[in-house]
């Protein structure tokens, strides 16, 4: 099975002729106006065609190259989907030789795909910037009527950002969508909370690109949605920001999800908002700033108790948990889990005690009871195994393993990270790969593997840059530099280090910051400049003390103490 796997189009499934008849009587006024300008326009010409999804794109050109009015133009449509283009002009000058114009027939060229390079938010996008700068060279080298294809808001940007070339339109026309395209794109957009996770970035960005373009059709530029389309917008609004967290892009999502909330409020709708509020703390969570994260968690939570909403109780008090376990307040966390627990428990709702039971591993876990942390995690896997849940088993046989690695157990490691990986591979969730690639090339190091933990770590790298996960990219770079400690190469080591640092004190964990000052003291001691080790661990120190990490306080204050002799050794004689 992969989860990633597109459904097609109902259009791509029909003779696309048999869609011409309902799109043309839903849009027969504007059509007609569209064959006069056609038919009108000669040499260089500019027409604006406002159509918000692809399909209906395909429908009109079908419709206009198969009515009998135009006969005697031949119409080229040439597509520009690529997100990078800049020239244009230049572009469609080298593709006009290629073109073969049929005998005493008007050519008339029709751009699609602009808008990936027109964007959705950002100033200037290249293409527009060229686009305004060199309009008068059109006239000169691209002597035939253009129809520019393009959804409401990127003519909105068009317009802003390439003002004189807009003024230069000779025609402007609004398509309606067909209730075919439209359901489609409803359907679409179902459950994307649950699925985007997995998707791969090019289809991550097909699924925003969808939004976009259905939340034109209840907010078209210009117009205040009222009633029924207002309660639509602020959904696309929620799956917006989902759909913007999933590519790490929190301040984005966020700007949806503030205009979402503010709508949900409007209307009380007080389950949905609870949802939104939820939402936006995983916003700040993404960003590490779990003190409004938590202040978001607790005003739903505060409504679904009000609502007497226990599903509405549940998610609050799991996030909830999961902010407090990532502040390392252990005793907080496992006290909304266990909140959390017994509410299931209570509805007779074991298959969402998994989760909560695997969350519970994870405190224990953090905490070194390592048996206890297996106990919970088996007892969320049985529940999984269960209920058929493939998929959401992975993660627990990635946290066995990285119990067993922690009881030095490493076969059994390996064991479990490969059944984890194993079912990610099969569920086509590449970024979650990164994960257990990472902790692979843990155990080989551990192993003392070391060519293999970095093929392992780089795989693991590769994929977060690739998904824009540069938070989680410090941990890996902190592992390069571990492996480039152990074979020696130092500068290498502390590279990667400074690297991983960097990325720690730009989001602001500071407990991770820890680990880096620690290893680049354990480094600047192998290089003998102990000053420099005695700066580093005592940085590491004062993070342990202020996080009551009393494991790895020890471990510290053992090193200083070891440190502390060669200083001694080094003093000049009095």
């Amino acid at each position: 099975m992969n989860s990633s796997r597109k459904p097609s189009h109902p259009h791509s499934q029909r003779n696309l002729n048999s869609e011409i008849g309902p799109f043309i009587a839903l849009n027969q006024e504007v059509f007609a106006e569209l064959l006069t300008f056609v038919d009108f326009a000669e040499k260089f010409t500019i027409g604006f065609v406002e159509i918000n999804f692809p399909p209906d794109a395909e429908i009109l050109v079908e419709a206009l190259k198969t009515n009998p009015e135009c006969g005697d133009i031949q119409f080229v449509t040439l597509n520009f989907s690529d997100a990078n283009l800049r020239f244009l002009r230049d572009e469609i000058v080298n593709i006009l030789p290629t073109i073969e114009i049929e005998y005493n027939k008007k050519l008339v060229l029709i751009v699609q795909g602009l808008e990936k390079s027109i964007g959705v938010y950002g100033d200037y996008p290249p293409v527009l910037q060229d686009l305004n700068f060199v309009r008068d060279a059109y006239k000169r080298t691209v002597p035939h009527p253009i129809l520019f294809i393009l959804p409401d808001y990127a003519l909105t940007r068009l317009a802003k950002f390439a003002p004189d070339f807009w003024a230069w339109q000779s025609g402007m026309f609004q398509f309606q969508t067909s209730q075919i395209t439209k359901d489609y794109a409803i359907n679409e957009t179902q459950n994307t909370e649950r699925i985007i996770d997995r998707l791969e970035p090019p289809e991550k960005q097909e699924r925003i690109d969808l939004l976009h373009r259905l939340l034109m059709e209840y907010k078209p530029t210009g117009h205040h949605p009222t009633g029924e389309n207002l309660r639509n917008c602020s959904n696309i609004l929620h799956q917006l920001g989902v759909a913007y967290l999933s590519k790490n892009e929190p301040i984005k999502a966020r700007e949806y999800l503030e205009e979402a909330e503010k709508i949900a409020n409007e209307f009380q709708d007080s389950t949905f908002y609870a949802e939104v509020l939820n939402t936006l703390g995983d916003s700040y969570s993404q960003q590490r700033q779990f003190d409004i994260a938590i202040a978001y968690y607790q005003k739903s939570l505060s409504i679904s108790q009000q609502l007497q909403n226990p599903r509405g109780e549940i998610a609050a008090l799991f996030k909830l948990g999961n902010a407090y376990l990532d502040l390392r307040q252990f005793t907080q966390a496992t006290t909304f889990y266990q909140q959390c627990l017994e509410i299931e428990q209570q509805l007779g709702d074991r298959y969402s005690q998994a989760g909560t039971y695997h969350q519970l591993g994870r405190v224990a876990q953090d905490l070194r009871e390592f048996e206890e942390a297996r106990h919970n995690y088996q007892q969320a896997l049985a529940i999984c195994i269960e209920f058929g849940d493939r998929y959401s088993s992975a993660s627990t046989y990635h946290q066995l393993g990285i119990v067993a690695q922690k009881l030095r157990e490493f076969e059994e490691a390996r064991r479990n990270y490969q059944q984890a990986l194993a079912i990610k591979i099969e569920f086509g969730d590449c970024y979650s790969q990164a994960r257990i690639y990472h902790q692979l090339g843990i155990v080989a190091q551990d192993l003392r593997e070391f060519e293999e933990a970095r093929r392992n770590y780089q795989q693991a790298l590769a994929i977060k840059i690739e998904f824009g996960d540069r938070y989680s990219s410090a941990g890996t770079y902190h592992q390069l530099g571990r492996v480039a400690q152990d074979l020696r190469e130092f500068e290498e080591a502390r590279r990667n280090y400074q690297q991983a640092l960097a990325i720690k004190i730009e989001y602001g964990d500071r407990y991770s910051q820890a680990l880096t000052y620690h290893c680049l003291g354990a480094l600047a001691e192998a290089e003998e400049n102990y000053a420099e080790a005695r700066v580093n661990l005592q940085t590491a120190l004062e993070i342990y003390v202020e996080y009551k990490d009393e494991y790895w306080g020890a471990i510290a204050r053992e090193a200083l103490e070891r440190l502390q002799v060669h200083l001694d050794g080094n003093k000049p004689p009095i």
